[in-house]
């Protein structure tokens, strides 16, 4: 990989915060973060043709990026008053570490090519 750990991580974190924004705008009725309590936080609900279309082909990468985190959420949301900055944490910890491996899985493959292509 030609990009450093440090800059990988922060691109992974920023598209992952942009991707749960998206889909979450797309499934939901209003436009937030994070939904209501009560909604489903995998953004499955019910909804019309291509928004549903769209949440199926995404449900995997959702569940990848917060499946996990599922736990702690509904930790935090015994709370009915929990600030969102501890949603934030969560899930950029999370995510770091997610990242952080896949950058570790890249990185192996291609000491792998070079090795094999000597």
């Amino acid at each position: 990989m030609n990009i450093s750990r440090t800059k990988f991580v922060i691109l992974f974190l920023i598209f992952a915060f942009v991707f749960q924004f998206v889909t979450n705008s797309l499934s939901l009725s209003e436009t937030r973060l994070f939904p209501a309590h009560g909604e489903p936080f995998l953004a499955t609900g019910s909804q019309t043709g291509w928004k549903s279309v769209v949440s199926v082909i995404l449900l995997p990468v959702k569940i990848v990026l917060i499946g996990p985190l599922l736990p702690y959420i509904n930790l935090l949301r015994q709370e009915p008053d929990t600030p969102p900055p501890f949603f934030l944490i969560g899930f950029a910890f999370y995510w770091t570490i997610l990242a952080l491996s896949i950058y570790y899985i890249f990185s192996k493959i291609k000491r792998s090519k070079k090795t094999d292509a000597l």
